[in-house]
């Protein structure tokens, strides 16, 4: 054929193949694929069209129709593109919360409402398999394991984060303080820390007061041969000090001016507890009964409060003047308020005295109490309903608790059986640090304005400084300070 013929055919053919080399077999009426009775452009055949040829007895002469191979995508499967080997068994399995986070990025928030029939994949429902990864279990202490963040729950953004390490807390105390007299008696209050960082201690009939700032220390008063310190109790101003005798008076002191103010009677013997609220200064006595005596005016006390069967010897108050908490040796653990001689609330689980009791400052209404030997528990208390929230045992004598103003935890000082010193994660009851260094009982406790350090006073006569709380600033370990040093001094 000349190049006049071919232009007159219309196919421009190579000038070694002659118009008859290139034909199409026709198929017959048995054969399961249509005929194709016209020639198509490859660009116009469906991709139906080419795949039910390519798939035909005769694919091999019906492939020089087109010059490239498109793919039928309606037999796709995702689950192909798994990366998973399902051969190997120890590939199985993977980090599900990981799984279903990715494909919710990928797939939008709806994905899990697309499904598709068992054996049945489209390009909108991606298999299970889909990006499956091999879960490590070397580390069982992973933040990102299955057993933490949840098998089926979802993804939980909140556990995520790994855990703090815990805060270390020094297990000697910086300072120790000879208290010569300190006495041995669970029912007396004879150590507090002013807010203007002044310690008064009372030492059998004299009361010191020891100023952190230059360890300096000052006689306040001798009561006499016939009297003794029972209690004493800094305003919260830090100004002046109340403080209970064995005769039972409440005497109230300048701490600058080393000057007595007031002294007030109205018990029948000795004052063991004392608590001072904005105004009213309350006191605790073996008689049984709580005065209220208010330093405006001039009568001994303005009210009296008759509840308890025994000895007082727990007295707070609540950080709003709202309430007062009263534990006695008859195991009663009572709530009063500002307008009613009668408790509003009775609480009568503990088994043994309640002298420790600390309101919380960073939850209005919870409440803290500590049982005697017989009961060794601390007890959390909802006063807006009475409910109690928790009860831990902690296997020895409850003498004092103390929240922590900076952070939420409590510190506890225990007598019998281990005399030790515990601080408490709040609301976990989880044990941060666990102090021993008293010999006897540590009946006394008192924090310092900062709320960094505590002092713990036991029968064993010593004083002991210890740095338990974070700063309100930096949560980080409180270092010494440097006027104190690490000697034993005599607090007189």
């Amino acid at each position: 054929m000349d190049s006049t013929q071919r232009r007159k055919s219309g196919i421009n053919l190579p000038a070694t193949m002659s118009e008859t080399s290139l034909r199409l077999d026709t198929f017959s009426a048995s054969s399961p694929i249509r005929t194709v009775s016209n020639l198509q452009s490859p660009r116009t055949m469906s991709p139906r069209t080419i795949s039910n040829l390519s798939s035909s007895p005769s694919s091999s002469k019906s492939a020089s129709c087109s010059d490239r191979f498109i793919p039928c995508r309606s037999s796709s499967r995702l689950h192909t593109f798994g990366l998973v080997d399902k051969a190997s068994p120890a590939k199985e399995g993977g980090n599900e919360a990981y799984s279903r986070l990715l494909k919710s990025e990928l797939f939008g928030s709806d994905f899990g409402s697309f499904s598709s029939p068992a054996g049945q994949g489209s390009p909108m429902s991606p298999s299970k398999n889909m990006f499956r990864f091999k879960t490590d279990h070397s580390g069982p202490n992973s933040p990102y394991s299955p057993s933490i963040l949840g098998s089926d729950t979802g993804f939980n953004s909140e556990n995520s984060t790994p855990p703090k390490p815990p805060r270390k807390v020094p297990k000697t105390p910086h300072k120790v303080l000879d208290a010569p007299s300190l006495q041995d008696d669970f029912y007396l209050n004879l150590v507090d820390w002013s807010s203007q960082n002044v310690l008064a201690v009372g030492l059998g009939t004299c009361v010191y007061l020891w100023t952190a700032t230059t360890s300096k220390v000052t006689k306040l008063c001798d009561l006499g041969p016939t009297d003794g310190v029972c209690s004493v109790q800094w305003t919260r101003e830090g100004s002046y000090i109340s403080i209970g005798t064995n005769l039972g008076q409440v005497q109230v002191w300048d701490g600058t001016q080393c000057k007595r103010v007031r002294t007030m009677s109205g018990h029948q013997t000795r004052t063991g507890v004392l608590a001072w609220s904005s105004r009213i200064l309350s006191s605790g006595s073996r008689d049984r009964n709580i005065l209220q005596h208010d330093l405006r005016v001039p009568n001994d006390f303005v009210s009296k409060l008759v509840g308890h069967k025994s000895e007082v010897c727990g007295l707070k108050w609540s950080h709003d003047d709202r309430e007062l908490a009263s534990g006695g040796n008859d195991n009663q653990l009572l709530v009063w308020n500002q307008h009613s001689q009668q408790p509003v609330l009775k609480l009568t689980e503990h088994t043994a005295a309640v002298k420790a009791i600390a309101w919380s400052p960073h939850q209005n209404g919870l409440l803290a109490s500590g049982g005697g030997t017989a009961d060794r528990c601390i007890r959390f208390w909802n006063t807006t309903n009475g409910n109690q929230l928790n009860s831990v045992d902690t296997g020895s004598q409850v003498c004092n608790l103390a929240w922590s103003k900076n952070v939420n935890e409590l510190v506890s000082t225990h007598g019998y059986s281990q005399n030790q010193v515990m601080v408490w994660k709040y609301p976990s009851m989880a044990k941060v640090a666990t102090l021993t260094g008293h010999s006897l009982r540590v009946l006394y406790l008192a924090m310092s304005p900062d709320g960094q350090t505590i002092v713990t006073g036991a029968g064993d006569e010593t004083l002991r400084f210890w740095n338990v709380f974070p700063s309100m600033k930096t949560p980080a370990l409180v270092k010494d300070t440097g006027v104190w040093s690490l000697g034993r001094t005599q607090i007189r």
